[in-house]
């Protein structure tokens, strides 16, 4: 009886906080539409995104990680280097989980279902949140719900394409668009009649929010000022406990674990392309690059005027209001849409500060989606017999009607437009690619979806056979010849300790491809990348003013003959590899300062080393070096060692 009694009382007391949330009454039009616009958008997207499926090679990347954390090594992508390779933390998390679940289904068919689901989630998140805005305007009327912003969103290839590229971008959009239908349904608490947002939805909506940087680090520009809007509307210490409490528990866990463990405050990611430098040309040529084909300016202008007449038309419910003020004023729809689109232009500012990407539009899809969010779906009103002599209604109706005509027919050209056409997988001055077009001409398969399907890329089966052909450990160099690779030899075991039988000797790929290079190979093969993402001393180096964006660093390879356990002198190397670089690399890898550095992430972790990582991890993230050997060593103030080859000074040559 008692335990009936406390299920009795829970229950109780949850249907009392779930009463807090708002809750609107669509008109039978109303609710009909907007069911229909969800299925028919959703399913749209769904179908699209399925006809252009495919896995990216930074897709890849992260499941790499994914391997060697189901491996027991760790969220490392190569075993014993503790660096973080993946800007999504909760994406590499959500991956892991669902591959652990799905048992032996190939890792790629399981990111491709959980990032097309997501897709598909934040579009239909994103018009609920719409239509429970326009609600409370909706009572005692007849309106068709129809979507605009979903719409236009749907219809860009891009937006398409990144729904399935084993990317974050699925989890962004199901991300944002929970969040702005929470943001709506805090907005509303008070003007329901039922008292202030229950502890439910604040904690709900103050959760997410906080989720924000572990999603990407750059939305927490969206997330933390949410957080900042629910802090000062509230009055109460205890309900501002609770928004702090629940939105900050979880990231600031993470981040103390990746200071201590990784030895940085952000992922290495963006150690490698210099997250805090600005590239403001460079971002402006990749917003005209997203915006030409498709001629978003035009929906752009539609949507504006159709907000507007939206707002006109504006009818307030008769509902209890709270006292006015600025706390009201933060707490209210008007707020939640000021707060979704200047959260959208400020990542758009964001991205093209930093220069926006080499993949077209891809990271300014978020910011056009926080940006559509409010006009997601649109209400079109239905002229009544009370309204029937109101001209001003019906001029109202037509005239938003045949801006969402223009809408749907702007939205059918897009959908089928050709994209970048003839530059679309040509790496031009502006460096930009269809990324999807661009690997599937590269691999010959219309949908690459598996690491498998990466093999017919140049280099790739190729590599495999080298590994085959040097059992006793080699670094691999990317030769002239795609079906080739340079190979530098390891050091010979000593002959009082040779190898057990069947052991390899280590091998180190060094290629820009580390996502299906990494996902082709054993996880006991180190690869490393002269960009950054993976090798934590090009990460280390500084940015390049006139390189490819996204590809800022480049580090020679004589660095990686120098740090691994390789011959580093003729003939064993390259011949365009210089034996004097590798001597001074060596030396210059004894700064002690990059001794520290890398020291933070290859030696065995344990409570000191924990807590020496979270001491030193802003030191650690502004740490850099110079690629260039001879002048690294000046940095550092260390000797330079005396050159193999003599230099050349034009005299005859002296000695016996």
């Amino acid at each position: 009886m008692r335990l009936q009694s406390s299920v009795d009382r829970l229950g109780a007391a949850v249907a009392a906080r779930l009463s807090d949330w708002p809750a609107y009454r669509y008109g039978v039009s109303a609710r009909i539409s907007l069911w229909l616009s969800v299925l028919v958008v959703a399913g749209l997207f769904g179908w699209g995104a399925w006809q252009r499926r495919w896995m990216a090679d930074d897709g890849l990347i992260v499941l790499r990680t994914v391997r060697n954390l189901l491996a027991g090594n760790g969220p490392v992508f190569n075993a014993g280097e503790r660096v973080e390779s993946n800007t999504s933390t909760l994406w590499t998390y959500l991956i892991t989980a669902a591959s652990w679940l799905a048992g032996p289904l190939r890792v790629e068919y399981v990111t491709l279902a959980l990032t097309l689901a997501l897709s598909v989630a934040g579009v239909v998140f994103v018009m609920l949140g719409a239509a429970r805005l326009y609600a409370p305007g909706l009572l005692g009327r007849r309106a068709l719900l129809l979507p605009a912003g979903a719409l236009v969103y749907i219809a860009i290839p891009p937006a398409r394409d990144f729904a399935s590229s084993g990317l974050e971008n699925g989890l962004v959009l199901a991300y944002v668009g929970l969040l702005w239908w929470l943001m709506v349904c805090w907005s509303q608490a008070p003007r329901t009649g039922r008292g202030r947002a229950g502890r439910y939805l604040t904690a709900a909506l103050a959760f997410v929010a906080g989720l924000s940087v572990l999603v990407r680090p750059e939305l927490a520009l969206v997330g933390g000022l949410a957080l900042v809007m629910m802090v000062l509307a509230e009055r109460g210490w205890r309900r501002r406990l609770l928004i702090v409490a629940a939105g900050g528990a979880l990231p600031v866990a993470y981040q103390i674990f990746r200071m201590g463990y990784y030895g940085l405050l952000v992922p290495q990611t963006a150690i490698a392309k210099d997250a805090s430098g600005a590239k403001w040309s460079q971002g402006f040529t990749y917003l005209g690059n997203f915006n030409a084909p498709y001629l978003l300016w035009i929906p752009a202008v539609l949507l504006i005027v159709v907000a507007v007449l939206l707002a006109v038309s504006r009818r307030r419910p008769n509902a209890p209001q709270r006292p006015r003020g600025w706390t009201r004023a933060l707490q209210s729809p008007t707020a939640a849409v000021v707060f979704i689109v200047l959260s959208g232009a400020l990542q758009a500012v964001y991205w093209i500060r930093q220069g926006g990407d080499f993949m077209h539009g891809r990271v300014l899809l978020t910011a056009l989606f926080l940006m559509l969010a409010p006009v997601a779906v649109v209400p079109i009103a239905i002229p009544d017999a009370a309204a029937s002599s109101r001209r001003a209604g019906y001029l109202l109706t037509g005239a938003t009607s045949v801006l969402w005509l223009s809408l749907a027919g702007w939205s059918l050209w897009a959908a089928n437009s050709p994209g970048m056409g003839a530059d679309a997988t040509r790496v031009t001055y502006t460096g930009i690619v269809d990324e999807r077009r661009f690997y599937a001409q590269a691999t010959g398969h219309a949908h690459p979806l598996t690491a498998a399907d990466y093999l017919d890329y140049p280099r790739m089966r190729a590599v495999l056979v080298a590994l085959r052909n040097t059992p006793d450990g080699a670094l691999l160099l990317p030769s002239g010849n795609y079906d080739m690779w340079d190979v530098v030899p390891a050091i010979p075991a000593p002959p009082d300790k040779p190898r057990p039988p069947g052991e390899n000797g280590p091998h180190t790929v060094f290629f820009t491809n580390m996502g299906m290079l990494g996902m082709n190979v054993g996880l006991d093969v180190r690869v490393i990348d002269q960009i950054g993402l993976t090798n934590p001393l090009a990460a280390h180096t500084a940015r390049l003013e006139d390189a490819r964006i996204g590809h800022d660093k480049n580090l020679f390879p004589d660095w990686a003959v120098a740090e691994g356990p390789f011959l580093k002198e003729r003939p064993f190397i390259p011949p365009y590899l210089d034996e004097d670089w590798i001597i001074q690399a060596e030396a210059a890898l004894k700064c002690p300062d990059t001794e520290a550095k890398l020291n933070a992430v290859r030696a065995p972790l344990g409570p000191r080393r924990f807590l020496s990582n979270f001491v030193h991890a802003l030191d650690f993230g502004q740490y850099r070096i110079d690629r260039v050997p001879l002048y690294e060593l000046r940095r550092c103030g260390l000797a330079v060692p005396p050159p193999r080859t003599p230099e050349y000074t034009g005299l005859p040559a002296t000695g016996p």
